[in-house]
């Protein structure tokens, strides 16, 4: 593991409350027991910047234009969501 990453990795250790091989042995184990990746570890900081966000909002201005849903008001949305 180059050092970049092992220092990126034990920094969210830390946020998680446990050293690198800590995390380590309870993935292993989680792996073997349920012979599956099992579960995903997040940060709570997320690298979230104005620029990724306007990105997004376009991402999915274009999607809901090709989608045919670009003019949906507010409450076609909510109706939208609650027959699913």
């Amino acid at each position: 593991m180059d050092e970049t990453l092992k220092n990126q990795f034990d920094c969210l250790c830390q946020d998680f409350g446990m050293n690198a091989s800590t995390a380590i042995n309870v993935f292993a184990r989680a792996v073997v027991r349920q012979r599956r990746i099992p579960f995903e570890l997040s940060s709570s900081e997320a690298d979230i910047t104005r620029e990724g966000a306007v990105q997004a909002f376009h991402t999915l201005r274009v999607q809901a234009e090709n989608n045919g849903v670009a003019d949906m008001s507010l409450d076609d949305i909510n109706k939208e969501i609650h027959l699913t």
